[in-house]
Formats: structure tokens, C-alpha cells, sequence
């Protein structure tokens, strides 16, 4: 994959359950576990699944007349690159600017904060 890009909600739903599940998944189980709660038809989860083998995050074999997928993003990879994202798009990379959106919007209480500075110390530690 040359450069990740941000994955259309649909599309990440089914790959935290990819990630959630040891590999190889078929499209049974995202329908067994995504599928009926979405109201996702076969052919809509088989969809997805292709986009994500084109976009590069799945790669798939066939056994008979059944696909498997395999993942190729790990999550972590994946949450990485949406977290820094995130960060450069509407915090300008800018730590402070997070945690000051998140306590005044009490996302973040003030035990979050003492965590978090802790946390801080003991890595510049």
C-alpha cells in the first residue's frame, strides 16, 4: 500500500471485525457479527469486503466457492495513521490544542488529566 487513506465508515466497521477475529474471516462471519445488525445484505458485505481488498487492507483467496480475507493492516497501524490524521487536521499537530477541545468539552475529567500527566512523567523518565 503506498499511502494509507482514511476508510469510509461502512468499510471500518467490517475491518473491526476482521481485526477483532483471528484470520482468515469469511463473509459469513462479518454477516453473522455486522451484517444482521446493519441490516447489510449478502451482496453488500461482499462489496465491502472487494473494496477493501482493492483499497489494499484485505488480501482474499478462494477455496471452492467460498473467499477468504486476510488482513494486511493491522489495527494498530491503522489507528495510528488515523489518530495522526486526526491530529493534523484539526488540532494543527497540536497536543495541547486536543486535551484543551477535550476538557472544555468534558470529554476529559480531571483524573483523566492526572493519568495523563503521570503518564507523561514516566516517559520522560
Amino acid at each position: 500500500m503506498d499511502k494509507m487513506k482514511r476508510l469510509p465508515d461502512a468499510e471500518f466497521e467490517v475491518m473491526k471485525i476482521v481485526w477483532a477475529n483471528e484470520p482468515p474471516i469469511t463473509t459469513n462471519t462479518i454477516m453473522e457479527q455486522l451484517g444482521k445488525e446493519k441490516g447489510w445484505k449478502a451482496p453488500t458485505v461482499i462489496s465491502l469486503m472487494l473494496r477493501l481488498v482493492d483499497r489494499g487492507f484485505l488480501r482474499t483467496e478462494k477455496h471452492g466457492k467460498e473467499r477468504t480475507y486476510y488482513p494486511l493492516v493491522t489495527k494498530e497501524t491503522y489507528l495510528k495513521y488515523e489518530t495522526g490524521d486526526f491530529m493534523e487536521r484539526f488540532h494543527g499537530n497540536s497536543f495541547t490544542s486536543l486535551v484543551t477541545a477535550l476538557y472544555d468539552g468534558k470529554k476529559v475529567n480531571d483524573r483523566d488529566l492526572d493519568d495523563l500527566i503521570k503518564w507523561l512523567k514516566e516517559k520522560r523518565d
